[in-house]
């Protein structure tokens, strides 16, 4: 068993997808799995957070004692990132394949990553702590390089553009994920939490004077539609705006 004191001593190779673990002895409990422990996980992570994952709780879910997860995994780290590559097979590769527009496909990756952190909030914190490398991440990270191979920026400034799309992504899918979860903790739909969050500020005097500037934009949001609705339109231009700018910087060779 690796225990995380022996992790913490090389923290860059830190990774189920990196340890040679030796087979355990005898056989788990019957009917149990990894694969059945990481969808019950996932399914508990999606309902409570990383703050409402436990061993013991898991353990209960799933009917057997907490030390019977330990024929599969280590530590609640190793579930984590199981968890992690498994949703990451949410985008799938093979649907998006290696041909046609870049910008479709560009657009496809964007959109499918965007939606799975959105379904899994606890996502975002997790894809900076682990390395992300087991193989429904790296199936999607290739598909992802490929499609800006294709754009026709040199070697050395792809990861630039890589970053640029989706890193905006990752930031898009995180706050959208969080206002979805802060609203539902608040017992209401997104369009009256945001409804009533405009009006708390909007009418608060010491923010009138800071808002002036932006009265206009407040307004077309106010009366744009659905929360769902501003989401979808804000990401969509703002994605275009990141291949435009692709395109430019491909047509000036930089």
């Amino acid at each position: 068993m690796v225990k995380a004191a022996d992790r913490a001593k090389d923290p860059a190779r830190s990774s189920v997808w990196l340890e040679n673990r030796a087979p355990r002895r005898g056989s788990g409990p019957a009917g149990l799995d990894r694969d059945r422990i990481v969808a019950a996980a996932i399914r508990m992570l999606d309902a409570e957070g990383l703050n409402g994952l436990s061993m013991r709780k898991l353990a209960t879910e799933l009917g057997v004692t907490a030390m019977s997860l330990y024929w599969y995994v280590d530590t609640k780290d190793d579930i984590i990132e199981y968890a992690v590559d498994s949703v990451y097979a949410e985008v799938d590769p093979a649907a998006i394949g290696t041909t046609g527009d870049w910008r479709d496909r560009l657009r496809t990756l964007a959109l499918e990553y965007r939606r799975m952190l959105v379904r899994h909030p606890w996502m975002s914190p997790c894809a900076g702590k682990y390395l992300n490398i087991g193989p429904n991440s790296v199936a999607v990270g290739a598909r992802i390089h490929e499609a800006i191979r294709d754009t026709g920026l040199p070697v050395h400034r792809r990861p630039s553009a890589m970053s640029a799309v989706f890193q905006f992504v990752y930031g898009y899918g995180t706050v959208e994920s969080q206002f979805q979860r802060r609203a539902a903790e608040a017992g209401m739909s997104q369009d009256a939490f945001y409804g009533e969050s405009l009006r708390a500020f909007r009418d608060d005097a010491q923010f009138m004077e800071a808002l002036e500037p932006m009265t206009e934009l407040l307004d077309e949001r106010a009366s744009h539609g659905s929360v769902d609705e501003i989401w979808d339109r804000d990401f969509a231009y703002a994605l275009d705006v990141l291949v435009a700018g692709i395109e430019v910087m491909v047509a000036r060779g930089e």
